[in-house]
């Protein structure tokens, strides 16, 4: 994957000038979307020249890229805690209600943000961030069904991809709950299938 970033913020001056960036993209996106963000009014709004700016972003779509990851270490994060600290609740419920709630902004804007992840290689880097949550998970709770590589793909995608299409189609006026229930059983569902098909057999 290409290097977005042209200087790694190591000092505490440059990751706040580096945040106030990110923090004034997302601003104007949900201010007026995708279509009037420039890095000049990413400047403006940051509070820093645009050569600053590009010090540290190539160009409009390696800001996208960074908020974007940002955002997505912020819902790996907050699934984790919701799995870990919440035993007695689904574990596949925690995850998808993570997933819908957990990303900041309009529908809009996190789907801008998704797509941004996505152009960038971002999908090589949801399977790994995936990986490492459901090892993570994996060490403190008992999972009893067999998430080898494939079902695992299945577990960590088919949510994510569902709600960018709900994301993408806000004329359906999809009810968060029912969608939320929806969703549940169609995991616990598949896992459910995966449990019994890897089953020990009888004696």
């Amino acid at each position: 994957m290409t290097e977005k970033s042209r200087r790694k913020p190591r000092q505490a001056r440059a990751q706040a000038t580096v945040e106030a960036i990110l923090e004034a993209t997302f601003q104007l996106l949900e201010e007026s979307g995708l279509t009037k963000l420039t890095t000049n009014r990413i400047a403006e709004r940051a509070g820093v020249s645009i050569g600053t700016l590009y010090q540290y972003f190539s160009d409009r779509e390696a800001i996208l890229f960074a908020l974007s990851q940002r955002q997505s270490d912020n819902v790996r994060k907050k699934i984790t805690e919701l799995v870990l600290e919440n035993p007695e609740t689904s574990a596949v419920r925690a995850i998808i209600r993570a997933l819908m709630n957990g990303p900041t902004g309009s529908h809009q804007t996190r789907l801008i943000l998704s797509d941004a992840l996505f152009r960038s290689g971002g999908s090589d880097v949801m399977s790994r961030q995936h990986f490492a949550f459901l090892d993570s998970v994996s060490r403190q709770l008992s999972f009893d069904f067999p998430h080898g590589r494939e079902a695992a793909f299945i577990l960590t995608h088919t949510v994510v991809q569902l709600l960018r299409a709900a994301a993408a189609e806000p004329e359906l006026d999809l009810n968060p709950e029912v969608l939320e229930d929806e969703l549940v059983h169609l995991l616990e569902s598949y896992i459910e299938n995966l449990t019994s098909r890897f089953a020990p057999a009888k004696s």
